[in-house]
């Protein structure tokens, strides 16, 4: 484990010494990218400094013991010598979770596409419900949200709803929540007080940023037309809307959410550039998939992930048989609790896929 770590705090430090040369500061790019490998890199540089504290007053300790003829020194020192046995076993725990190889997307921003499935008016009341539920987990965690487009249902809700997720690791901590979720419930309109399963999916997907994907203007068309809906006159009689069509992929990209055009193209552009980068980033989820059993974090928007049942008040993931019988404060935003453990049963299944190797 040292030889590792001071193999980590070798490059660390040499990811300093680079973004102190003038050339690199000068190639914005370059240091960016390195600036971002320093921070991730700094939880674990101050693990290993407390490491190697650790076994240097281990060894004094031991060498007390060894030398100190004094039965009163030499209980003291086997007092502190158990202390910090045990700090250093609790150490390596952790440092050998840290040592996990992280997905290398886990640091960046998301975008959250929540999207009623089968239920009618009742899936796009729940999906109403979710949006609820991760804004509130959002402002909990002091992350900042932004709607980018959404089309609302007929009786509440949303048909569809995109948005922006900001802050640290913020996709490391959501990409869980890919997948269909369903609801069993009474909906509003049931008369007869039967309880109904609907369903809405969940997709979410690292922000890429402009130097992930490099986009050219001439494999971009641009079209503006009126925005529908929600806004104001403004909203409806301007060129306000914004699709863009990427040509060599065919993807189109439509964004009505601002009354300014500009506000429009920069968002469609983010999206844009996210559903690109998103093609390469599936073909390693889909490398993932062939190498896990629990299907935790594996971007299969398919698979049924989670039931909310509203009569008997329970919530259950289906990845790793975790329920919870307080469906309330759940939809409130409480969802650490899950999040933490489906992050518990990932890391266990790659220490036991890096044992194994």
């Amino acid at each position: 484990m040292l030889d590792k770590l001071e193999a980590i705090h070798k490059k660390y430090l040499g990811i300093e010494k680079e973004m102190n040369n003038p050339d690199v500061m000068s190639d914005m790019k370059r240091y960016i990218k390195l600036s971002k490998d320093y921070k991730e890199l700094q939880p674990i540089i101050d693990s290993y400094k407390q490491y190697r504290t650790l076994i240097d007053n281990i060894a004094s300790a031991k060498e007390v013991l060894e030398t100190e003829k004094d039965a009163e020194f030499r209980d003291m020192a086997k007092e502190e010598l158990s202390t910090l046995t045990e700090e250093k076993n609790s150490l390596e725990e952790k440092i050998r979770v840290m040592l996990i190889p992280a997905d290398p997307q886990d640091f960046k921003n998301a975008i959250v596409e929540i999207r009623a499935g089968t239920g009618g008016d009742e899936a796009s009341i729940f999906a109403g419900d979710l949006y609820r539920m991760y804004t509130h987990y959002c402002e909990n965690r002091k992350w900042k949200t932004e709607i980018v487009d959404y089309t609302e249902g007929t009786a509440g809700g949303y048909k569809e709803i995109i948005f922006n997720v900001m802050g640290d690791g913020v996709y490391g901590v959501l990409k869980y929540e890919s997948g269909v979720h369903r609801v069993q419930r009474v909906p509003e309109t049931e008369t007869q007080g039967r309880v109904h399963t609907s369903a809405s999916s969940v997709a979410v997907l690292p922000e890429a940023d402009e130097f992930d994907v490099e986009l050219k203007q001439s494999d971009i068309r641009k079209d503006t037309y009126c925005s529908s809906g929600p806004g104001g006159q403004s909203v409806n009689t301007t060129y306000s809307a914004v699709r863009l069509t990427h040509i060599p992929t065919g993807i189109v990209v439509a964004i009505q959410d601002e009354k300014s055009q500009i506000k429009n193209y920069d968002k469609a552009l983010r999206v844009l550039r996210t559903r690109i980068y998103e093609m390469e980033y599936q073909k390693y989820l889909d490398d993932i998939s062939k190498k896990r059993k629990t299907m935790v974090s594996t971007g299969d928007r398919s698979a049924k992930i989670r039931t909310y049942n509203y009569p008997q008040s329970r919530v259950t993931d289906h990845r790793i048989n975790y329920t919870i019988y307080s469906l309330g404060t759940f939809m409130d935003g409480d969802i650490q609790g899950v999040i933490d453990a489906l992050q518990l049963a990932e890391n266990a299944e790659k220490l036991a896929a890096m044992h194994d190797e």
